[in-house]
Parts: structure tokens; sequence; C-alpha cells
């Protein structure tokens, strides 16, 4: 299981590395669109759709949406960045506010049990998942500015794995998902503090005015918004008696199950790299 599941890590890494440095901006944002797509195909489970040409109706939600927005506010290029704020900031106050579903589960259960607020959560933060995406994209360097929000995210994973493994105790969030543990949080953040001071000390010339503090604040929050993406994805899983959203990639469970994380960490990011001023 272990092989299979670095295997299939290896081809994603190779995948989304060949798409940051060959395609060009509107290929990157049709491919990542399609990722969104397929991760509401799989969302479908969660609102429990099961007729085929009902997930369908579901899933192409999540591409229509992000065609509105491409035309809209004219992602292709000529559109005014700040445009975007607003969405960003909403949903930013939107993840902000899970945190009060997440305290109180299995209260709540009542608001969960609704198919259609499931249905609701998933177009919202798939959607705005991938204009986060395309958001960071259009900063300059975006490809290595989408990178640097994906090894965040890995900083934290990866660090909470192995310092929960080796100190874990106290449970994060028992309810949700009896694996995560205070200790293992508290170890994803500094291993994301230390990549975050690596990258502001090999900063070209030209950002020396992002400091460090601004900086490590937003390596902070963004990290912490990708555990309240992937503990919102379990509750929901758990509401509805899912292991994993599905099994397309082999050894990681479904597409979702790797996208939750993105989800709740790709809007802060994105909406922080204005905020300290890149």
């Amino acid at each position: 299981m272990l092989r299979q599941r670095v295997m299939t890590a290896l081809v994603l890494v190779a995948a989304f590395l060949a798409t940051l440095l060959l395609a060009p901006f509107p290929v990157q944002a049709i491919i990542f669109g399609a990722i969104a797509s397929a991760g509401a195909w799989e969302w479908s489970n969660l609102v429990v759709i099961r007729a085929p040409l009902a997930r369908v109706a579901f899933a192409s939600l999540v591409p229509v949406t992000c065609v509105f927005l491409w035309i809209k506010l004219d992602l292709a290029g000529n559109g005014p960045v700040l445009a975007g704020q607003p969405l960003l900031a909403g949903s930013a106050f939107l993840w902000s506010a899970m945190l009060v579903g997440l305290k109180y589960y299995p209260g709540g259960g009542w608001l969960w049990g609704q198919p259609w607020i499931r249905g609701l959560m998933g177009w919202l933060m798939l959607s705005a998942t991938w204009f986060a995406v395309v958001f960071c994209l259009r900063f300059n360097h975006g490809p290595t500015v989408l990178f640097l929000m994906i090894l965040t995210i890995a900083a934290a994973d990866i660090g909470a794995y192995f310092v929960g493994r080796r100190f874990g105790q106290h449970a994060l969030a028992q309810a949700i998902s009896p694996g995560k543990t205070w200790e293992g949080f508290w170890g994803g953040l500094t291993c994301v503090a230390l990549l975050t001071a690596l990258v502001w000390a090999n900063l070209p010339i030209a950002y020396i005015h992002l400091n460090l503090g601004s900086l490590l604040v937003l390596g902070l929050a963004t990290a912490g918004a990708s555990v309240v993406g992937d503990l919102t994805v379990s509750l929901l899983k758990r509401q509805v008696g899912l292991k994993d959203s599905g099994s397309l990639l082999p050894g990681h469970g479904g597409l979702l199950d790797r996208l939750d994380s993105i989800c709740g960490a790709a809007p802060i990011f994105a909406l922080g790299l204005l905020l300290v001023g890149y």
C-alpha cells in the first residue's frame, strides 16, 4: 500500500509540475477546471446523488461557474487583479465560519444532514478553489507562486504526519478524524514556519519589501486553513458514512481526498498575497 501511495504521489507531482512549466495560462486554467469538476463528480457522493445524469448535472455546476468567472472578471489577463478580492474575502469568511461547525460537531447534525447544504458547500468550495488557483497564476511568477502554495500545504501535512506519529497524544478532532492530534498540528505549523523562513531568505531583490513577519502569518494561515479544509470534507464523509470520496487515486482514495486541504488553503493564500503586498 505504501509503495502504491508513493507511486501515485510521484505521478501527481510530475503532472502538476509539467502543467506549471509547460502549459500556457489558459490551458492551465482548463486543466485545473477539469480537476475541480472531477472533484465535484466525487462530491456528488457526499450529496448521495446516485443517478448518473443527476451526478453529471451536479458536477457541471463547477465548470459553468468557472467559465462565468473567467468571462465576467476577464481572467484571461486584461481584468484588474483586485476585482477578485471580494470573492476571495467571502470565501475566507466562509472557511472561518466553518471552524464553528468543526468545533461543535457532532452538534449541528441537522445542518450537515441536509443534502442541499452539502451540495451548496461543494459547489462553492470547488469553484472558489479554482478561482483562487487561477488568481495565483495571474501574479508575477504565477507558477512559482502556486508551487509555493502547494509546497506549504505539503509541509504542513508531512510535518503533522511524522510529529503526530511520534508524539501525538491529544486528539485534534476526535469525532471527525481520530488520527489527527494537536501535536501533529503544531508540528505541521513548525515545518511551515521553517519553510517560510527559507523562502524569505532566498527571495529575489525585487521582493525585498516583503517582510518575514507578514510571510510567516501568511504561511501559518494557509497551513491552518488546509487543516480546516481536510476536516470539513472528513466531517461530510462521516455524515454519509464514507471512508474515501472515491477510488480514482490508488493508495490515496478519491481525488477529493487530495483536494480537501487545497480547498481550504487556496483562497486564504491568494487573499494573503494581496494583503502582504505581493
